[in-house]
């Protein structure tokens, strides 16, 4: 088989994986655009995303890191050059709670009176 060829091979499945990756990705945007508006599914689907996002990274990715120091050199400069390590990032509280700015304070206190668990220290007495 000539370098020529494997090249071409090399090409049409390098193709082939970013048009699958295409596909996923416009499969995940059309899946949250049908959740638009229904904030626990889409908690539930970036979840799903970020529990997807581990396993790759502590299984397959690790498995196949490269074992030379010319191997990994190699990697980190194409992690640097395509635009950093993949990350997910999580929402802080500060910014979720700048959703309830406009609320007057007494709606402030009855979400969080909501959220506070039932008192289960008191006693049966």
């Amino acid at each position: 088989m000539s370098l020529k060829s494997n090249h071409d091979r090399f090409d049409a499945e390098q193709l082939e994986f970013e048009s699958k990756l295409k596909a996923v990705s416009d499969a995940v945007w059309s899946l949250a655009h049908s959740r638009e508006g229904n904030n626990l599914a889409l908690l539930s689907l970036l979840r799903t995303l970020e529990g997807l996002h581990q396993e790759i990274r502590d299984s397959l990715f690790q498995e196949s890191l490269p074992d030379s120091r010319q191997g990994l050199y190699s990697l980190l400069k194409d992690i640097e050059a395509s635009g950093g390590w993949p990350y997910i990032h999580r929402m802080k509280l500060r910014s979720l709670l700048t959703k309830f700015q406009d609320l007057p304070d007494g709606d402030v206190t009855s979400v969080f009176t909501r959220l506070d668990p039932p008192n289960t220290t008191e006693s049966l007495d």
